[in-house]
């Protein structure tokens, strides 16, 4: 069983995967966010592919620790995806991982182009790197 670690923004939903030992997270293609109903789709095959257990969202916070409207929007999309799907869904803290991930990516060489495209994915497997990083510790 694996866990899924899903960064939601209003264009993409940037989607990670752990190993079954879940040590490393794998980041995997972004997920269109709209329309919910073809994102929704699209989540529910990767859940019954990767045999998730568990779905680990990242829960946008400003520095002071603090939640804003990006954060409402996140529980929003929780409460549609609850009503949807059997797995439990935690969240996670995901101040900074988009900076992050565009930083690995431009230090990995990177172009421009391509790191749009791959920077929601890279977020999301910094996200749940954490969370597994917290089981161990």
């Amino acid at each position: 069983m694996r866990i899924l670690a899903l960064d939601h923004g209003t264009k993409r939903i940037g989607v990670a995967v752990s190993d079954e030992l879940k040590m490393l997270a794998q980041p995997l293609d972004f997920i269109p966010a709209q329309p919910f109903a073809d994102a929704l789709v699209k989540l529910k095959a990767l859940l019954l592919a990767k045999e998730v257990e568990l779905i680990v969202v990242g829960m946008p916070r400003n520095m002071d620790g603090s939640y804003g409207p990006a954060a409402e929007k996140v529980r929003e999309f929780i409460a549609a995806l609850q009503e949807e799907v059997a797995v439990p869904i935690r969240t996670w803290d995901e101040r900074l991982t988009s900076t992050q991930a565009n930083r690995l990516l431009i230090q990995s060489n990177v172009r421009r182009a391509e790191r749009k495209e791959r920077v929601d994915g890279a977020a999301a497997a910094i996200l749940l790197q954490s969370y597994l990083e917290s089981l161990s510790a």
